[in-house]
């Protein structure tokens, strides 16, 4: 394994360790329902563009959008013009679920951030794999590059 190598399993390790952490923060959310809340909340209403954005199956966003909706934190309804298509939107339940995992998110990187050697670079290095995960997302998809959430 080259130093290279070495840095990027090391990088690999503690971003595995970071996801564990803010899914803790979920309370009794997962990182996966999390992230779907999160991108109906953005506008994204549809599940195949949902799973698009997010870089899952539609398979593995069929089963969250069915655990969220039994949970009441998600609704399905009609989409205008396409018989076919359904619209996700939050209910007030998945709306303070989805508040409440953010404000825990954010309290959790906000002290990993006071606990780093440099907390402000280690926000805009996390600012700035936001915006390469964007980049990826749009070259996979051939799109501008709108946050995937």
């Amino acid at each position: 394994m080259t130093a290279d190598d070495a840095r990027l399993a090391r990088a690999a390790r503690s971003l595995a360790r970071a996801s564990r952490l803010l899914e803790r923060a979920c309370g009794d959310l997962n990182l996966s329902q999390y992230r779907v809340l999160a991108a109906v909340a953005s506008g994204h209403e549809r599940a195949s563009r949902i799973a698009d954005r997010l870089a899952v199956g539609k398979p593995a966003i069929s089963a969250t959008v069915e655990s969220l909706c039994r949970r009441g934190l998600l609704t399905r309804g009609p989409v205008a013009g396409d018989q076919r298509a359904v619209a996700l939107a939050l209910t007030p339940g998945g709306e303070r679920a989805l508040a409440a995992a953010e404000t825990a998110i954010v309290e959790r990187i906000d002290a990993l951030a006071r606990h780093a050697p440099d907390g402000e670079a280690l926000l805009d290095a996390l600012a700035t794999l936001g915006t390469a995960l964007d980049a990826m997302s749009a070259a996979r998809h051939g799109t501008a590059g709108e946050p995937a959430s």
